[in-house]
């Protein structure tokens, strides 16, 4: 159906102080703002994680909420990105997504959401000599996105490329000031041979990086992907006790075993050192 108001012409005649002029209609920021919101990259699984469901019932998820909140309300005046970090299923994607289309909503930014996997999928696909796609046609919008979500860092196996990679990512969106939000489920510790870590991931330079140019909100909280939304204090107090991913289960059960801990220091060992500038060529290739 046509616009009743401009007849989807997008623009529509107003009268002021007797001088009739022409304006935007109403229906070119709607339809201007469906396109974003269309090429954001959203996965459907995610289409009603909006900031209003976004479920706080622990201090720390009360506290994301606000920082979140606050960021959306400040942008695109903002010198900080946020990096959204804790276990599994505490609703740091959720979060994310909600911060994303809020901000494309409200302020009409060209945003991106990117599992981090799939991008890195994506940029080795164009090694194929049949794509037609660079790496770096893949990796322009989430250079110069207003605002990326690069959601799951560190759940990569990690490798020179991978650091590498990452690396041109981050040290792009440092450089031009770029707001990133980030969501990983590794825990920032000195410890460089802990493959759960930040340092061990992504190498002490990007981890430097995201120091400076983000705010880290760790959330903590029940799996809401196993007792379910909306979950009753009887129902948190079993998942407590029964689930292997519960803090108390993890720390009764010390982490990683001793053989992980030996196999990633001997992995660790047997890395070249990383060097996160971009040369150039295929993902860290000369060429």
């Amino acid at each position: 159906m046509a616009c009743p108001l401009c007849n989807d012409t997008r623009w529509r005649s107003v009268v002021a102080d007797g001088v009739e002029r022409v304006v935007r209609c109403d229906c070119w920021r709607a339809a201007v703002l469906e396109r974003l919101m269309a090429e954001a990259r959203i996965p459907s699984r995610y289409a009603r994680c909006e900031l209003s469901t976004f479920e706080h019932d622990m201090d720390s998820q009360r506290e994301a909420h606000r920082r979140a909140a606050a960021f959306v309300e400040s942008f695109p005046v903002v010198d900080r990105g946020l990096l959204l970090y804790g276990p599994h299923g505490v609703g740091k994607t959720h979060l994310a997504v909600g911060i994303l289309k809020a901000a494309i909503r409200a302020k009409g930014a060209r945003g991106y959401f990117f599992e981090t996997r799939e991008l890195l999928r994506l940029v080795r696909d164009t090694y194929n000599r049949s794509v037609e796609e660079t790496e770096m046609d893949v990796l322009a919008p989430v250079l110069q996105a207003d605002l990326l979500v690069l959601d799951d860092l560190g759940a990569e196996r990690t490798s020179e490329w991978v650091q590498e990679t990452l690396g041109l990512v981050v040290n792009t969106r440092y450089n031009a000031r770029r707001p990133t939000i980030f969501t990983s489920n590794l825990v920032d510790s000195p410890d460089s041979t802990d493959p759960r870590t930040f340092i061990f991931q992504l190498g002490a330079r990007t981890r430097s990086r995201l120091a400076e140019m983000c705010d880290w909100v760790e959330i903590r909280g029940v799996d809401v992907r196993e007792v379910g939304p909306h979950a009753s204090p009887d129902t948190i107090q079993r998942w407590q006790k029964q689930s292997p991913a519960s803090p108390d289960n993890l720390r009764r059960a010390g982490g990683l075993p001793g053989k992980g801990k030996a196999m990633a220091r001997a992995r660790l060992r047997d890395q070249p050192p990383v060097e996160l500038a971009w040369p150039g060529g295929r993902a860290g290739t000369k060429g």
